[in-house]
């Protein structure tokens, strides 16, 4: 699985990273997580505003930060 979060590095673009990553952890999946910053590469998402959460290729959410709870639950229905 790869998680990108889509963000400048601002505090909710850090956040979303954060609570992803204890998401992960909590799930314990075997993840990539990576931190999208450069604006071109956002915008291929068609993502107008961030954090964006992307999950293999697809774009699960943006423009806020989710709680742990929510990206379990985003993450578990990803791989069913």
């Amino acid at each position: 699985m790869v998680i990108k979060v889509l963000g400048s590095g601002c505090k909710n673009c850090d956040r979303l990273e954060a609570v992803a990553r204890e998401a992960v952890e909590r799930l314990g999946f075997d993840a990539t997580i990576e931190h999208v910053r450069d604006f071109a590469d956002i915008m291929s998402y068609g993502v107008m505003t961030t954090p964006a959460l992307v999950v293999d290729e697809q774009v699960k959410l943006a423009g806020r930060v989710p709680s742990v709870d929510d990206v379990v639950k985003i993450l578990s229905a990803s791989v069913g």
